[in-house]
């Protein structure tokens, strides 16, 4: 495909918004930098402080107001629209857009159009007051002390100050802004950035066209699908930046930092299943080398739970073992064999630091109640959702950092450690089954208390442990139960409607929000293994169900063309669609929705250490075909799909050489070998499923058939059995709720 394809590409994408809409708008540099704004008036309780050029968690300025001949701009008259690169608002006949540019602290506000002599923009926000000039460029203090702004025209030409707008010409098109840390850095800055401004957004969208073409690749009939997954591969690229070496933002816009669990979570979907695997070893090296390791404390071998500008701070449990399994789904996805050498120093401090610090006889992770991701407490530092001392999620988490901790082990032939761990891995298990569960829950209890009782508190993280246990009937009935208790259409909540402590709204009068933070609150980085759970139990057509509402609030509700960090339980009184809170844009959010989309709707899961790749696919019904591109090491699947009555898959393998396992439930899996550029190709019709494997020229390598098992067609229909007519949980009338009263 051509640039000029590519670039028609990116224009397709754009989204109108209507003034009631009035959406969130947010651009990063791909450094440190996010701009943020609204539509048509920036009114948000929670985001409006935050409207406007923030860089490094420093406020620069709190947005601008235009000028037309010396009248003021008013944006709620405008029409907007928003494409993956910029803004663009119609004031008549005046266009105005907004552009960052990647990894420079620079802004452009192109006005084009105008009717009138001259153009002008005010730039808002305390301390924000001209201090200087250095020929046609205007020199302001900045928001944040320490930081200092230098405006310019488009085009070199002088401007006027009369009070605090700034005018030029209109035949200059706009201005642009520069930011540093002094006078002389701005200035230098913007000098050499307008020089070249033109190559730099051109750069800047390029880079986005090379994301979606060779990182991200899709095609479909289905326009709804095709257009949501890439506006989320975009937004969830703006949150992967160099702020502090190579790593995620946790979200916009109070979370821009570096949060290792947030981090861990997102890293499959943000960067593994679409390739990026310099940035994912950047990131991984980088977090590394702020491994406690200290070997007196007690934080010994933990990850850090932020890595901030400011601070680096290690109070989370989670975080550590993220680091280890998401180092071995790196390793999975790459082939990197180099960073484990590089890096299985920490993983062992990793594992030793919680056997002599944490773990107990049985096995299991201890940790305080503020250190898994439920860490809200109020003002006496008191747990809002007490999870101390033996959460299922991090016992989960534990025995999978254990288990790739043997697979490092083995690798580096240090059969003493594979030997210790998979033995603490097992009993972990063992032990688990019994004290998780009883005979009067269908699903597991939420932790351990300081005594070791059950607490069977039913929240969503469960959903992380199935791991723990073989029994996939109850597993099924965990599902039907968390889904119809938990998963509203908008989301999973944090805890069961039935709950005396449910809070069914975020932001409301009646309580403290973080006392709905984890108590009721949905959170959208929870559908990601909900989605998984349906989809293993074979409910994938229920699990597109959710799946397909976050592409449309991608599109329709919030910022535009991502996922926000939380939501209400429930719709307020008189709508049909509960209220979005918390971060307008949420890495986790974002990246365990394209992370389901890979591994779980398509099926593509590698092993490229042993040689391995799994094909699962399970597409729901309703997408009637399917163009895309997987990157797996130095190779690439080029991946067809078509649902015409029979099913049929086509693979091409560029560059790979593997054992595939094609796994289409209820027939038998079936294992071949790939030969570099061969193409695999499978029917699904009449109860047989045909894999044919050709070399370049098309001819046959190999074929075979395989038919239903009865095994796996009696499982699935027991699954189904469970499973059938599941429902979303429905809202309770409010005065149900003692915390409504």
């Amino acid at each position: 495909m051509t640039n000029a394809g590519a670039a028609s590409m990116l224009d397709d994408m754009k989204i109108f918004v209507s003034k009631e809409a009035n959406r969130a708008i947010s651009f990063t540099n791909k450094e440190s930098a996010f701009y943020f704004t609204q539509s048509h008036h920036t009114n948000h309780p929670e985001h409006a402080y935050f409207e406007g050029w923030n860089i490094a968690k420093r406020r620069i300025f709190q947005g601008y107001h235009l000028y037309e001949g010396g009248r003021r701009l008013d944006n709620q008259h405008s029409q907007v629209c928003v494409y993956p690169y910029k803004m663009v608002r119609e004031h008549g006949s005046l266009t105005e857009e907004l552009w960052m540019l990647d990894y420079r602290n620079v802004l452009e506000i192109r006005l084009a159009g105008s009717q009138q002599p001259t153009i002008g923009m005010e730039l808002r926000g305390e301390n924000v007051k001209p201090i200087g000039q250095e020929g046609h460029i205007l020199i302001f203090a900045a928001v944040a002390e320490g930081w200092v702004i230098a405006v310019g025209s488009r085009r070199l030409q002088p401007l006027t100050l009369e009070g605090h707008i700034i005018s030029a010409d209109a035949k200059e098109e706009g201005f642009c802004i520069a930011a540093g840390r002094t006078a002389e850095e701005a200035v230098a800055l913007l000098q050499d950035t307008r020089g070249q401004v033109d190559r730099l957004k051109m750069d800047r969208v390029k880079r986005m066209e090379r994301l979606l073409l060779e990182n991200t690749y899709l095609k479909t009939t289905d326009d709804t699908l095709e257009l949501a997954l890439r506006w989320l591969s975009i937004t969830m690229d703006q949150l992967v930046t160099r702020q502090q070496g190579d790593g995620i933002y946790a979200g916009l816009p109070w979370f821009n930092e570096y949060w290792g669990r947030d981090q861990f979570i997102s890293l499959p979907g943000a960067v593994l299943v679409s390739g990026q695997f310099d940035t994912a070893r950047n990131i991984l090296l980088s977090f590394a080398e702020f491994q406690n390791t200290d070997q007196d404390s007690k934080f010994y071998g933990r990850m850090p739970n932020i890595l901030a500008p400011e601070n680096i701070d290690y109070h989370t449990t989670d975080g550590t073992p993220r680091f280890v399994i998401q180092l071995q789904d790196y390793v999975k996805y790459s082939g990197d064999t180099e960073i484990i050498k590089e890096l299985y120093p920490a993983v062992i401090r990793s594992i030793q630091g919680s056997i002599d610090h944490w773990m107990d006889e049985k096995g299991y992770l201890m940790h305080a109640d503020n250190e898994t991701w439920m860490d809200a407490r109020d003002s006496q530092l008191q747990s809002y959702s007490p999870r101390d001392t033996r959460a299922n999620d991090i016992q989960a988490l534990w025995y999978n950092q254990l288990l790739a901790g043997v697979y490092f082990a083995e690798y580096m032939k240090d059969d003493e450690h594979a030997e210790q761990w998979k033995q603490i891995a097992d009993q972990l298990k063992k032990n688990f089954e019994k004290d998780y569960r009883d005979a009067e829950h269908s699903y597991l209890a939420d932790r351990l208390d300081k005594e070791g009782n059950p607490e069977f508190s039913l929240r969503p993280n469960q959903l992380f442990a199935f791991d723990m246990f073989d029994d996939q009937e109850f597993a099924c009935q965990a599902i039907r139960t968390a889904w119809e208790e938990l998963v509203y259409p908008w989301g999973v909540a944090s805890l069961d409607r039935r709950h005396p402590l449910f809070h069914p709204f975020h932001l409301t009068p009646y309580y403290h929000k973080d006392a709905a933070y984890h108590n009721g609150a949905v959170w959208l980085w929870l559908n990601g293994i909900a989605i998984q759970r349906m989809i293993e139990a074979g409910e994938e057509e229920t699990a597109y169900r959710l799946f397909k509402n976050m592409n449309g609030m991608a599109l329709t509700k919030g910022v535009v063309g991502g996922l926000c960090e939380n939501m209400d339980a429930y719709p307020h009184e008189g709508e049909s669609w509960a209220k979005l809170t918390g971060a307008y844009l949420q890495a986790w959010s974002n990246a365990e929705h394209l992370r389901v989309w890979y591994q779980c709707f398509l099926g593509v899961r590698p092993d490229l250490i042993r040689h391995t790749l799994v094909l699962a696919p399970r597409i729901p019904e309703e997408i009637p075909d399917l163009n895309y591109a997987i990157n797996v090491g130095k190779g690439r699947i080029a991946a067809e799909y078509r649902n015409e009555g029979a099913r049929v898959y086509r693979y091409q393998f560029q560059d790979l050489s593997l054992r595939a396992r094609i796994d289409i439930s209820p027939f038998e899996p079936l294992e071949i070998e790939i030969r570099p550029d061969s193409e695999l190709r499978i029917t699904q019709a009449d109860g047989t499923l045909t894999v044919t494997l050709l070399d370049p020229n098309h001819d046959i390598i190999q074929a075979m058939e395989a038919s239903v098992s009865p095994a796996r067609a009696e499982q699935r229909a027991r699954h189904h059995r469970i499973l059938k007519d599941v429902r979303f949980a429905e809202p309770m009338d409010v005065q149900n709720h003692p915390v409504m009263r």
